[in-house]
């Protein structure tokens, strides 16, 4: 059974990732983000592809106020953005959840005890964050038709509230949960496939708690940039792993300067 869970997230994740660096290599091309994004000299770093009809759609759809008005369409392709960013840079932080998962659902297996498939949990936990993207989308295609100057301090705020959230009591605690996932499991236990996915959803409520307002960090470097993806699931990974909150005060301390600066540029 873990086997199958394995091969199946990490397929998952790794054709995410392919994805997301196939959308950043063709905003790339077409200039997006602006040449004073952070990190945007990073992604001349990335192979020159051609994109399909609908993805080159969705990368001139983050283009900025020079996109298109988007559309139930383009909604949708921003959506499925969302969701691709979600797998790739959340779902791997939710590896100890899974694992011991599998670890309790093996144990029972083998005493020939009803077990639920742990695909459930994390179709449980990807629904939470399914959700989340829809939020995370509308805010995009409102951005996107916002005039320059709206931006740049929509991005001052967005850093802003994810450094201040760094330092809240909600993200200690939810923290907590995403840190401890076997006194949950074990105590939640359950053979009916309802329970187990609503659990799923309840974890994947505490990551999207522990991470929302990083994944806000996306709206001031630009939605684009995989780079800033891959630092930012990495620091998801590191924080959730590392019982200490050192790393969630340095990056908080760090986004509060950036705020401020960038909207002192922005002025």
């Amino acid at each position: 059974m873990s086997a199958v869970v394995n091969a199946v997230v990490g397929a998952a994740i790794l054709l995410s990732w392919l994805a997301l660096v196939g959308l950043s290599a063709g905003a790339a091309r077409l200039a997006i983000p602006a040449e004073d994004a952070p990190g945007n000299s990073l992604l001349r770093l990335l192979p020159d592809v051609t994109l399909p009809d609908w993805a080159a759609q969705l990368v001139a759809l983050c283009a900025g106020p020079a996109g298109p008005g988007g559309g139930v369409l383009g909604f949708v392709l921003l959506w499925t953005m969302w969701m691709l960013m979600a797998v790739a840079m959340m779902l791997p932080s939710a590896a100890p959840l899974i694992r011991t998962y599998c670890e309790i659902a093996d144990t029972a297996h083998a005493k020939d005890e009803a077990v639920v498939h742990p695909l459930v949990l994390v179709a449980g936990y990807l629904s939470a964050w399914a959700a989340a993207s829809l939020l995370f989308a509308a805010i995009t295609l409102f951005l996107t038709n916002a005039a320059a100057p709206v931006s740049g301090v929509a991005g001052a705020a967005a850093l802003g509230i994810a450094g201040i959230y760094q330092f809240s009591n909600l993200k200690k605690a939810c923290l907590e949960k995403c840190r401890n996932p076997f006194a949950i499991l074990f105590s939640r236990w359950s053979s009916r496939t309802s329970r187990i996915f609503r659990l799923g959803v309840e974890q994947g409520v505490w990551c999207l708690g522990c991470c929302w307002a990083l994944m806000l960090v996306m709206f001031a470097v630009g939605v684009m940039n995989i780079f800033w993806m891959a630092l930012i699931g990495l620091f998801a990974i590191v924080e959730k792993q590392w019982d200490r909150r050192l790393p969630g005060s340095v990056a908080g301390a760090i986004l509060l300067v950036w705020a401020v600066a960038l909207l002192v540029v922005s002025r």
